[in-house]
């Protein structure tokens, strides 16, 4: 009995259309979020857990990396209108997972403020839309209709009726009507990915008005050097305002790799600390001028690479890397698939934001990188696992030792390669020279 209530309950709900339970991930399949930050001297990996319920807890997990200082950092969830939540973090000197939980009272646009970093992410509620609610609602008024014109056959009254046996045909008219357009009605765009979220449309995204055109500007990257930190400034191409839109894109906010005079290659995901405001550290830089190109996804605008550089007054000479993987190449001339493969000898490699390993490609370099006309990031794919829907995090250490690359080299000559992946919670760079030769002259016939 309390099984068929609950299972009333529910068809009742999505007829009516009450919310289901809100997710923080800000899309409605209910995955995690992770977002690289390097906040100070920490390289962290913070994961913002899906939430069962709201008002309910967001867990979160603070993942270490190898080198990063032990101490305490601050969780802090906020909104416009709602309590905040505070919890505290501690580090310990070992890196892996570090939790803390915070607490969201309503679905909506939230703020998860990591010291003095802040990650913008949306609780969107599940709503019924409209066409779903037809359908619901034309079965059970359907079926409810057809008790009171079997009552009032029972007791005698035919000719009474006709009148909700006439709506049982017009309520399973709607309702097969709805459930036969739903398939071609197009989704509303999701609050958060097209659309800048508000406690409205997040709740409602039926209710604003129609927007078919989410595009826009290009943004303007203008970095300056703050002591040992770059700051990067983000303002909109058309209105020159901030730029604050900003999407998680393979697990980070912005990715900004700097390469110095001498080819030293630094990747980092700088922390929000402002509105179009974006910073990382560079410890112990070299002095001169460093190639800096950062990789967004705006809301609305696609992934765009920006470049630019910045001129450094440090004093230290980087230290050679040692090789810790057997790099082979198989180079084809300029314009044609070629592949890098780093053998790193064991099966014991972590996902490092979200993939199997990162080749960063500057070149051709003949005129240092500042001049490189090419700048690419290339992704080797973490193996699918059949079975398991949500992508595995840096806890599992199961892949390898093989990390192949394939990118075409768009121009001739001498490119600066380096191939990325996280073991023991550590990012493991591999730098490489690779020598492109020009593409053969056709012959006239």
């Amino acid at each position: 009995m309390r099984r068929s209530g609950a299972i009333l309950l529910l068809v009742l709900g999505a007829a009516l259309g009450v919310a289901a339970p809100a997710l923080a991930d800000g899309a409605q399949s209910g995955a995690d979020i992770h977002v690289a930050q390097s906040l100070g001297d920490r390289e962290l990996t913070v994961i913002i857990r899906r939430v069962a319920e709201v008002p309910g807890p967001v867990h979160v997990d603070v993942v270490t990396h190898a080198g990063s200082p032990p101490g305490e950092i601050t969780l802090t969830a906020r909104a416009a209108g709602a309590p905040a939540s505070t919890a505290k973090v501690v580090l310990g000197a070992a890196p892996g997972f570090h939790p803390g939980v915070v607490h969201v009272d309503r679905p909506g646009p939230w703020e998860l403020a990591v010291d003095g970093a802040t990650i913008p992410f949306v609780v969107p509620a599940l709503v019924a839309p409209p066409w779903e609610n037809a359908t619901y609602g034309g079965f059970v008024a359907a079926g409810v209709l057809l008790l009171v014109a079997l009552g009032c056959a029972v007791l005698g009254r035919p000719g009474l009726a006709l009148v909700p046996t006439a709506g049982v045909v017009a309520a399973v008219a709607v309702g097969v009507t709805a459930a036969l357009l739903a398939p071609s009605i197009p989704p509303v765009a999701a609050p958060g990915t097209q659309l800048d979220p508000t406690f409205d449309n997040v709740t409602n995204p039926w209710a604003r008005t129609s927007t078919t055109d989410f595009s826009r500007p290009p943004v303007n990257l203008v970095p300056r050097m703050d002591g040992q930190d770059v700051v990067l400034g983000l303002t909109d191409g058309s209105s020159g305002r901030p730029v604050d839109d900003l999407l998680v894109h393979d697990s980070a906010f912005v990715h900004l790799v700097v390469v110095s005079p001498a080819g030293h290659l630094r990747h980092l995901h700088p922390v929000r600390t402002a509105p179009g405001e974006y910073r990382a550290r560079l410890k112990d830089p070299e002095r001169g001028t460093h190639a800096i190109a950062a990789e967004i996804a705006r809301r609305g605008g696609g992934v765009q690479l920006l470049r630019s550089s910045v001129d450094v007054s440090g004093t230290s000479t980087p230290a050679p890397v040692a090789g810790e993987a057997v790099v082979t190449k198989e180079v084809r001339e300029a314009g044609r698939p070629s592949t890098i493969t780093a053998d790193f000898g064991e099966r014991d490699l972590q996902p490092w934001l979200g993939m199997l390993g990162h080749m960063i490609v500057v070149g051709p370099v003949a005129d240092g990188p500042v001049s490189a006309p090419i700048w690419a990031h290339v992704h080797s794919m973490i193996p699918p696992a059949p079975g398991l829907p949500d992508r595995p995090d840096e806890s599992v250490a199961a892949y390898g030792p093989e990390v192949p690359f394939t990118y075409s080299f768009p121009l001739p000559g001498r490119y600066l390669v380096w191939i990325q992946v996280e073991r023991g919670y550590s990012v493991v760079t591999v730098p490489e020279f690779v020598d492109v030769p020009a593409a053969k002259a056709v012959s006239p016939r």
